[in-house]
């Protein structure tokens, strides 16, 4: 029997921010968080949600700024800080204390920040193409191909982007979404499509906010970015069990993020998909449904 996916639903949380989300399953059972990316939305996971909701809990914001979830207006507001304390108070608010997040792009991002500050509540974590922020520092203080795989991020942060994306209906965005135009999109479906349109009509400052709130990006001669920090690998540890899945195809992150992930993490284990790209949830839902289930079995 199919799974239902219940969309629709909105949490008020104590810090002012409503949240939309999706879910299957039934309450009580063991929680699974899925945490989107850019330019996305819940909808991001129906293949995850559609098939943990046998045996879990599986539930998907919209992350604050995306589709039907509260747009402040602050730049601040943007801040990973805050969008953690969003995701720990959503899960308080679903009745849980404990629970595995599952995340890509920059929810990702937000989810190694969750872990390193918060891993009291996390029993397992599974990162799908973002990389640890410390590698990230790394690469964008020393490697000059994944900086200039990085540039995306410059162009994002400047004012007046989230309207040059939205031109000709959504051009730049599908294009973004379509590996920068080198390869097709089979799952890019018409109603897969006008699904997203939608999502992008309500906004995408929000969004694209999340750039400019970043101190992780490449340095320009008016913002020296990661330059102006100096950060310890240990400061950045990460003590719960960790899957990270890569697809390796990712023309924006580039494989030698990955390098040295061992040494930063203490029970990691790293599932590289050669032919991935940065879509690859989209790409192979159902390999990916296959690896978060092995590692939730183990």
């Amino acid at each position: 029997m199919p799974i239902t996916i219940q969309s629709g639903q909105f949490a008020a949380l104590p810090n002012g921010m409503r949240l939309h989300y999706a879910s299957s399953g039934t309450p009580g059972k063991p929680l699974l968080l899925f945490v989107h990316g850019f330019p996305e939305f819940w909808y991001e996971w129906e293949a995850q949600l559609g098939h943990f909701g046998r045996d879990y809990f599986a539930v998907a914001p919209d992350l604050r700024g995306f589709n039907l979830s509260a747009m402040p207006d602050a730049l601040e507001s943007y801040k990973a800080k805050h969008i953690v304390e969003d995701l720990r108070l959503f899960a308080e608010h679903l009745g849980y204390s404990r629970f595995v997040m599952v995340a890509h792009d920059w929810g990702g991002a937000i989810s190694w920040n969750f872990a390193l500050s918060h891993p009291q509540y996390l029993y397992k974590l599974v990162n799908i193409n973002s990389p640890h922020p410390y590698l990230f520092w790394k690469a964008l203080m020393h490697d000059p191909a994944q900086r200039a795989a990085s540039e995306y991020m410059n162009w994002l942060r400047a004012e007046g982007s989230e309207a040059v994306l939205a031109r000709n209906d959504f051009a730049l965005l599908e294009a973004f979404m379509n590996a920068k135009g080198r390869t097709p999109m089979p799952w890019f479906t018409p109603e897969v499509r006008r699904k997203y349109h939608a999502c992008w009509a309500r906004g995408l400052t929000g969004a694209v906010n999340y750039y400019r709130a970043s101190p992780l990006h490449p340095p320009t001669a008016d913002h020296p970015g990661p330059l102006k920090f100096q950060l310890a690998a240990e400061d950045f540890r990460i003590r719960i069990p960790v899957r990270v899945i890569w697809g390796e195809s990712d023309v924006a992150l580039l494989n030698p993020l990955i390098a040295g992930i061992e040494d930063l993490i203490d029970d990691v284990k790293v599932e590289r998909i050669p032919e991935g790209s940065h879509w690859l949830v989209h790409e192979q839902p159902d390999r990916i449904n296959r690896l978060i289930q092995g590692f939730l079995d183990e």
